[in-house]
């Protein structure tokens, strides 16, 4: 029987403070801590965020010690490593730039109508986030074959929706959070995020054919990659 992955205190300490932390720092670069749109936004990435996580600390602690796997190890290419790191560097940007602008005006305020919108979008990417975690025990944050933890194709579940569906749940998020905080500036970098997402696809499902057995006759059966019914 294999030994169940060790997820240290320090680490579990680390993830706490992130969770508590990115809502309060959010909230707190606004310059208003009565900003009730920031506050509902750090309230559902904590709890869509921190849901993910103690499920798979109860139920799928060795996939929980490979999402804390660092990046460029396991076999991850260059080119990979650089769009993760991309991804990184632009998520830092969706989370500090709106509530700049908020403070400090430097686009136009979204319309109403667009907060209802994001509501929507939060909802299918929490949805779509936590079902991806669920399905597929080999969700790794780098594209990579993890032939030391037998890996093998996953097409159950929103896997039969579409191949992507972590990336279409992190979609929704990056449109919907800016969306909901009413940035313009945070919209251009979700969309950003977004198109790194799409070319990511690229690379990780060139690797996945040549290199899982049945993805190839996977993707001629689910055609959508990352949008149902559309691409």
């Amino acid at each position: 029987m294999r030994a169940r992955p060790v997820i240290t205190v320090l680490r579990l300490a680390g993830v706490a403070a992130y969770l508590v932390g990115v809502p309060v720092l959010v909230v707190w670069l606004s310059g208003n801590w009565r900003w009730v749109e920031g506050w509902i936004f750090g309230a559902w990435f904590a709890a869509t965020l921190g849901t993910c996580l103690l499920w798979l600390y109860y139920k799928d602690p060795a996939l929980l010690a490979e999402r804390f796997r660092m990046p460029g190890t396991g076999g991850q290419s260059r080119t990979d490593l650089a769009i993760l790191l991309g991804i990184k560097l632009a998520s830092c940007a969706w989370f500090v730039l709106p509530p700049l602008d908020v403070r400090f005006h430097w686009t136009p305020r979204l319309p109403l109508w667009s907060q209802v919108l994001a509501g929507f979008l939060l909802l299918g990417g929490s949805f779509f986030l936590f079902r991806a975690f669920t399905d597929n025990p080999f969700l790794s944050p780098l594209v990579r074959i993890q032939t030391e933890r037998r890996h093998h194709l996953v097409d159950t579940g929103v896997y039969g929706v579409v191949r992507h569906p972590m990336y279409l749940g992190a979609s929704l998020m990056y449109v919907g959070g800016p969306l909901l905080l009413g940035s313009v500036c945070g919209v251009i970098v979700g969309i950003s995020l977004v198109l790194l997402l799409v070319l990511r696809t690229f690379g990780e499902e060139k690797l996945l054919a040549d290199d899982l057995e049945g993805y190839q006759e996977y993707r001629d059966r689910v055609r959508s990659r990352l949008l149902p019914g559309i691409w």
